[in-house]
């Protein structure tokens, strides 16, 4: 019988510490799309500026969604904050247009690894 008790605990530990996990992932997915939505806006308009305060946001948030998730989610994730950097770079670079092409791509890889 505590043998059976141990076990269960066990599961509904390993399955907490999963959700918790996989929901943190989502939290960060979340603002991270959001800030990528609004830095396309902004490279949009021509405002590399603005662009690149949101797009150093959702990088943010993507490195902590990277690090909390699992297989095939966390490729999708390192591939965001991939293209985000090199957004953050050509915006800096006053370059809104070649930004947004970056932002746009990094937007799919956040929406496909918060699935």
């Amino acid at each position: 019988m505590r043998k059976s008790i141990f076990a269960f605990s066990g599961l509904l530990l390993l399955i907490g510490t999963f959700l918790s996990t996989a929901v943190f992932a989502e939290e960060h997915a979340d603002a991270a799309i959001e800030h990528t939505s609004a830095a396309i806006a902004q490279g949009k308009a021509g405002k590399a500026p603005a662009l690149v305060v949101h797009a150093e946001k959702a990088l943010e948030h993507a490195k902590m969604a990277e690090n909390v998730a699992k297989g095939h989610l966390k490729s999708e994730m390192k591939s965001a904050v991939d293209e985000l950097e090199k957004a953050i770079s050509a915006g800096n670079a006053d370059d809104a247009k070649l930004a947004v092409i970056s932002l746009d791509k990094a937007l799919g890889f956040l929406q496909a690894g918060n699935k």
